[in-house]
C-alpha cells in the first residue's frame, strides 16, 4: 500500500501502490504544467466510511511513498483514463475499478514508471 503526504495534512492518504503509480505519473504531469485539478477517492478499510476530495496545486508540497521498491509495469490506457478525468471540472475520480486495473498486468504495451514519458501530455 502506497502512501500520499499531501501538505501539511496529519493523516497520508493511502492507496494500492499499482494504481499510486499510475497515479503519479498524471499528478506530476499536471503539476509541471501548472494545471491545478482534484482527486476524489473513498476512505479505505480501517477508515471512517465516506470520501474525500483533494485539490492538487503545484504550491502544495507533494510527496509519493511506495512499499514496493521496484516501479511496476504502467498500463498507457489506465494512465490515459486517469488525465482523461483529470482534464474535466470534476477532476480525477479514483474508482474501484481503477485500483482493479493498476494491480493488474497493463493490457497494451508498457510504459517504465522511471522514464518520463509524456502519456498524459496528449490530454491537454
Amino acid at each position: 500500500m502506497g502512501v500520499i503526504y499531501y501538505g501539511g495534512a496529519e493523516t497520508p492518504i493511502h492507496i494500492e501502490d499499482g494504481v499510486l503509480a499510475h497515479l503519479k505519473v498524471v499528478i506530476a504531469t499536471k503539476l509541471r504544467r501548472s494545471e491545478s485539478f482534484t482527486l476524489s477517492f473513498q476512505h479505505g478499510d480501517g477508515e471512517p466510511t465516506g470520501r474525500t476530495t483533494i485539490w492538487l496545486h503545484p504550491a502544495i508540497p507533494l510527496r509519493f511513498v511506495f512499499d514496493e521498491p521496484v516501479a511496476p509495469e504502467l498500463d498507457p490506457a489506465l494512465i490515459q483514463d486517469l488525465a482523461n478525468s483529470a482534464n474535466t471540472s470534476g477532476g480525477i475520480a479514483l474508482m474501484p475499478e481503477h485500483v482493479l486495473r493498476g494491480r493488474r498486468e497493463p493490457s497494451q504495451g508498457t510504459a517504465s514508471e522511471a522514464p518520463s514519458t509524456d502519456a498524459a501530455s496528449s490530454s491537454s
